[in-house]
């Protein structure tokens, strides 16, 4: 399996306002990182100590910018006095097929905001990186919920393998999602700072939802799954 193929994703956005924007995820397949260009901004809202994660372990002495905000800060900017209701049609361009919805603004940017911070370089992030690779454009809750469950799952399978202790209780998946819980409330705490729009902490407000009911489908022994593999 080739696992050194371009992984590309281009959102284009054509609302019914007029509005129409192009924005292209280039991710490094050997990292799983993101492909940054410099960034022309230098926004002050993306210093690593405007809004710190109150558990960021960086130091600002040796990194001085939020490796998710400098990600973030070119779509931030474009979008931060949009409203999230905004209606259009969005289409998502991959290596291997298309994705298209008519959707309002902040369900298109959920997609995008979190292909963007998983493949950032926040030691939070690290667990949610291999499912950029197979990234899913408008995701329902189930969708999201199935796929991190199974990656992890997957994981523990070649840990077992390999001869380590598999974690098939999920404690490791439920504590990355208690950590993302805090990074998603620090990243809105910056974009409020500076927009007059709410799409983009909305979009965030979406993932940090996911986030908390994959946490309790945790604790519910994934109960609400089940009937989707029995």
């Amino acid at each position: 399996m080739d696992t050194s193929e371009q992984i590309r994703f281009t959102y284009e956005f054509d609302f019914e306002n007029g509005q129409k924007e192009n924005y292209a995820v280039e991710i490094d397949p050997e990292t799983m990182l993101l492909k940054v260009e410099p960034s022309t901004f230098n926004s002050s809202w993306t210093d690593l100590e405007n809004h710190k994660c109150e558990h960021c372990p960086l130091n600002s002495s040796e990194t001085s910018k939020c490796p998710v905000a400098v990600n973030l800060e070119v779509l931030v900017e474009h979008f931060k006095d949009a409203k999230s209701m905004w209606t259009g049609k969005v289409t998502v361009h991959s290596e291997h097929r298309t994705y298209s919805k008519q959707t309002d603004l902040q369900t298109a940017l959920f997609g995008i905001f979190g292909l963007i911070m998983a493949t950032s370089e926040c030691p939070y992030m690290e667990t949610m990186r291999p499912m950029a690779r197979f990234h899913l454009p408008f995701a329902s809750m189930e969708e999201t919920m199935i796929r991190s469950t199974s990656m992890y799952l997957l994981k523990q399978y070649f840990v077992a393998k390999d001869g380590g202790e598999p974690d098939i209780e999920l404690k490791g998946l439920e504590k990355t999602y208690e950590n993302l819980n805090k990074v998603n409330y620090g990243i809105i705490s910056r974009i409020r700072s500076i927009g007059k729009g709410d799409s983009e902490s909305n979009a965030v407000m979406i993932l940090d939802c996911f986030a908390q009911m994959l946490s309790m489908e945790i604790n519910n022994d994934l109960q609400g799954l089940r009937a989707f593999v029995d």
